[in-house]
């Protein structure tokens, strides 16, 4: 199966945006859309389907970001999350991703092979707000004639912030949602950093 991620060389070279001065934050470029651009997102021909075999081909997971023009938290995601070198390295390791659009209209084609602009597959998703993202199990078996809506094994509903951010697609690589909730896994991983002498917002 063709690869059609397109990866920057090195975690370098994924962080390498100019600071606003005063802010302590990236300028993150932003694409004609609107939409903030990470040159390590997925690539598509936007078909869920095949992105999600080619993930899985690779070891990795299927996450869908919706964003939006003009969107603060988009931002915040792309200029503080996203530059963090933990997590980059993580996601990129872990994951392949797709952002969308939730007004855009390419043709997106649903896993159960049902094709449409993307803010029609946002309202079939229940995408409300942004930014939202969907996670896939990385077995395509598992998501095979069902809606991406019916299909995702985790959806984290608007901004986190990095340490919650990094911990929800932990939980989906390493496979904790088959066997407790994201909120049950987090206060277990706190719970173990608090004794540890860690602090879990101290990022």
């Amino acid at each position: 199966m063709i690869n059609r991620r397109k990866m920057m060389a090195g975690t370098a070279a994924a962080l390498a945006l100019p600071l606003v001065p005063g802010t302590g934050l990236a300028n993150a470029e932003i694409g004609d859309n609107g939409l903030h651009i990470q040159d390590w997102f997925l690539e598509s021909f936007l078909d869920l389907n095949e992105d999600l075999a080619t993930a899985a081909d690779e070891g990795r997971h299927f996450a869908v970001f919706f964003e939006q023009r003009g969107c603060p938290y988009c931002r915040e995601m792309h200029e503080v999350n996203l530059i963090d070198p933990r997590i980059v390295s993580y996601l990129k390791q872990n994951f392949d991703i797709l952002q969308l659009d939730l007004w855009g209209s390419r043709g997106v084609t649903d896993f159960d092979g049902e094709e449409m602009e993307e803010r029609a597959l946002a309202r079939r998703w229940q995408v409300n707000f942004t930014p939202t993202i969907a996670f896939f199990p990385n077995d395509p078996a598992l998501v095979a004639g069902k809606t991406g809506r019916a299909a995702e094994i985790a959806r984290m509903p608007g901004y986190f912030k990095p340490f919650y951010f990094l911990s929800m697609f932990e939980f989906v690589a390493e496979g904790h949602y088959k066997d407790t909730s994201f909120q049950r896994y987090l206060q277990e991983k706190t719970a173990r950093m608090v004794a540890e002498g860690k602090d879990p917002d101290a990022w």
